[in-house]
């Protein structure tokens, strides 16, 4: 037998009102814990590809070494940006387009086109995440409300007794009290971790801007017509 006291207690013995709000909460609390383990584990992960990634980008000798060892790892976030644009390179060099002309598009083409890539991998990363903000903000004013109609029903039932007492008015205002601390217990985590995924997320992006940057600078090198010295030479 459940007892009447006690948080649990507490919980069975409120209002429908307080209830649907305390399962909205259960709700929201439960899916903001699944988002946090399953980002947590997957941006250290990618940052931990990228970083790598990059190193041996830089060390690799020339571009095509370069993409086979970010590749190394299978389909990350370096090979996916990195295959976009070297896509995009070999049209622009298939391109029925005059040498020079093509000279003056491809840095510019390629900044574009790394650019989109970096987004689309920071958009696919950063999915869920709205969800925590959600929950961060909306929570305690869920759980405010939850109070407000518990607190509401206390007092009619003070009504409907005619009694004033506090061993009549405890017990609703007590329930209905409970929500607004099942309220904070939802926000605090999802703000933290929160703020925690978005630093996470920040150095996944200086690595990838970094790597658009080096890979651009290699296709300056390497790839004749695409260097400003060959114009020079011609």
């Amino acid at each position: 037998m459940i007892p009447e006291t006690g948080l649990l207690g507490m919980m069975l013995g409120a209002t429908l009102g307080v209830q649907l709000v305390l399962a909205m909460l259960a709700l929201m609390s439960l899916w903001s814990w699944t988002i946090i383990f399953h980002k947590v584990i997957l941006y250290k992960r990618t940052r931990r590809q990228v970083s790598q990634g990059y190193v041996q980008f830089n060390d690799a000798e020339d571009l095509s070494e370069g993409l086979q060892a970010v590749s190394r790892d299978g389909n990350t976030a370096l090979s996916r940006v990195g295959l976009l644009a070297i896509g995009e390179f070999r049209k622009l060099e298939k391109a029925d387009i005059e040498r020079d002309r093509k000279r003056m598009l491809v840095k510019d083409t390629l900044r574009r086109v790394l650019r989109q890539g970096v987004n689309e991998e920071m958009k696919r990363l950063g999915s869920s995440l709205s969800f925590l903000a959600t929950c961060a903000n909306a929570a305690p004013f869920i759980g405010l409300f939850g109070t407000v109609w518990g607190i509401m029903h206390a007092f009619h039932a003070i009504g409907l007794s005619q009694s004033a007492a506090l061993a009549t008015v405890a017990p609703g205002i007590s329930e209905a009290l409970v929500t607004t601390a099942i309220g904070l217990v939802v926000a605090i985590p999802a703000t933290i971790a929160y703020n925690y995924l978005l630093a996470l997320l920040g150095e996944v992006e200086t690595e990838l801007v970094n790597y658009a940057g080096a890979f651009l600078n290699r296709i300056e090198r390497e790839v004749s017509w695409a260097s400003s010295s060959a114009s020079r030479t011609n």
